[in-house]
């Protein structure tokens, strides 16, 4: 496909929010037109699912419904929005994607392999040029937080959330190709020129 494919990994709270919004201004003074797009949602369809999946009423959730509901989400978002970006050139930046999914199911809720099968078939061989990985203590994000402000997976346990970092950090390891480790505990500015730079570099080898 002709345009890039750049997604953001990480903590709620960690600024992936903020950093894309700032990497789509720096591309489009290099003239690239960006599209800012998440997960679960960026559709219709998506965004119905992500207020099901989130929904703090819905605790009776069963964790294989939950990785069906995100695949689901995602099979639309990237038939809809993604595939046709990047056929037509464009940069598509996605708050979350297939990762989340492998963390946060495979690896938080300890369902593994599945949850990597059913997404193969969602994404249809769509992976992302680069990922951006916000790495922070989630522990100290979430103390941060009002409790009434948490929607359903937020409000896990310290454990579920560890579990779901520690995941991230082994998906970075095994794929040091696309998986950037960035540390989110440094000033916005600085996070940003340094997301910036390597997606300059990206832009160049490609």
């Amino acid at each position: 496909m002709k345009g890039l494919f750049i997604t953001f990994e990480g903590p709620d709270g960690s600024g992936k929010t903020t950093q894309m919004e700032l990497l789509k201004q720096h591309l489009a003074v290099m003239g690239y037109q960006a599209v800012l797009t998440r997960e679960p949602g960026g559709t219709v369809i998506g965004e119905k699912i992500r207020s099901i999946i989130l929904d703090r009423a819905h605790s009776e959730m069963d964790p294989m419904t939950e990785a069906l509901l995100y695949a689901a989400a995602r099979a639309q978002h990237v038939a809809q929005v993604i595939i046709p970006h990047l056929e037509r050139g464009d940069t598509v930046i996605c708050d979350r994607f297939v990762d989340s999914s492998i963390v946060y199911q495979g690896w938080g809720r300890k369902l593994g392999e599945p949850v990597r099968i059913i997404n193969d078939f969602a994404i249809r061989g769509c992976m992302p040029d680069a990922t951006f990985l916000m790495k922070v203590d989630p522990g100290v994000l979430l103390s941060r937080r009002n409790e009434e402000e948490l929607d359903r997976l937020e409000m896990e346990k310290q454990e579920y959330h560890q579990a779901v970092y520690e995941g991230y950090i082994m998906l970075e390891k095994q794929n040091p190709d696309r998986i950037i480790g960035i540390d989110a505990s440094r000033g916005i500015d600085e996070i940003s020129r340094d997301i910036c730079s390597r997606i300059d570099k990206l832009i160049e080898n490609k």
